[in-house]
């Protein structure tokens, strides 16, 4: 049994792997993380990653922990499949925003159907930064990220793999003018829609030096081609070590839409 004694242990339960089957027969996998608000004044979790993991897949699997007597069950793996898998998600109105996002509801439901309950641990709306926040970080800071990077991970333990860095741009301002900043760690394809924490887990003790706020979801990674141009794409030779991050933002924005879309708020 894992002691939930830490916020980096209680991370490790906040992402889900995505396997996908597109709709010409390729495979994909990406990262999903779960993530909590309140509309109609009531707790009301989603399932976020980006648009590019899911909106053309056919099929979808998801695999979860379970949780026996509200703890997690380690190994005890959940596996949905979900067919028209794209057609579930909603997506940010602007296409050129890389998120998507799914009710929790929705997913409860259909596992309930197996007899079971996933372990979860959201992250807070209120864990995104205000703008005077932002104001007070630096240019350079620590970053964690959790997710399955290149399709690793511990699929007997069932736990994402834990990475680090630093912000590569400063997060008072939008790179490029899009609400997106850059980090430099290794991000790899199957870390798109992994979190993003600006966390310091080396002075988790330190009140001085503690800061934990969700500031992003990894969208892609830049890449060197031969002629040494650079470019977010896969069909580029190398990867330099530079991932593209949606701002968090953006992932309360896209539920703003759902909620005006599909509930009238």
């Amino acid at each position: 049994m894992i002691k939930l004694n830490t916020l980096s242990k209680k991370l490790l339960f906040n992402t889900m792997r995505i396997d996908t089957t597109l709709v010409d027969g390729s495979e994909g996998a990406g990262t999903g993380f779960f993530f909590n608000c309140f509309l109609s004044e009531r707790p009301y979790p989603f399932l976020v990653t980006n648009r590019h993991v899911v909106e053309n897949a056919a099929v979808g699997l998801l695999s979860f922990t379970a949780a026996h007597d509200g703890l997690p069950a380690i190994g005890d793996k959940i596996e949905l499949e979900i067919a028209d898998f794209a057609n579930q998600w909603f997506y940010h109105p602007d296409p050129s925003v890389d998120l998507a996002i799914l009710p929790v509801a929705l997913i409860e439901q259909a596992v309930a159907q197996q007899g079971k309950q996933v372990y979860f641990h959201a992250i807070d709306i209120n864990l995104i930064p205000t703008q005077e926040e932002l104001a007070d970080f630096d240019a350079l800071e620590p970053v964690v990220f959790f997710g399955y990077p290149n399709g690793v991970w511990d699929h007997v333990n069932l736990m994402p793999i834990i990475r680090r860095g630093t912000t590569a741009t400063s997060l008072q301002f939008d790179f490029e003018g899009r609400a997106e900043f850059l980090i430099d760690a290794s991000v790899y394809p199957g870390s798109s829609g992994s979190p993003v924490f600006l966390y310091n887990p080396d002075f988790a003790h330190d009140p001085e030096q503690n800061k934990f706020n969700f500031i992003g979801v990894i969208s892609s990674v830049f890449y060197r081609e031969e002629e040494g141009a650079s470019c977010p794409t896969t069909g580029c030779a190398e990867m330099i070590d530079l991932g593209l991050v949606v701002k968090a933002q953006m992932v309360r924005d896209t539920i703003w839409h759902f909620a005006q879309a599909r509930l009238g708020k």
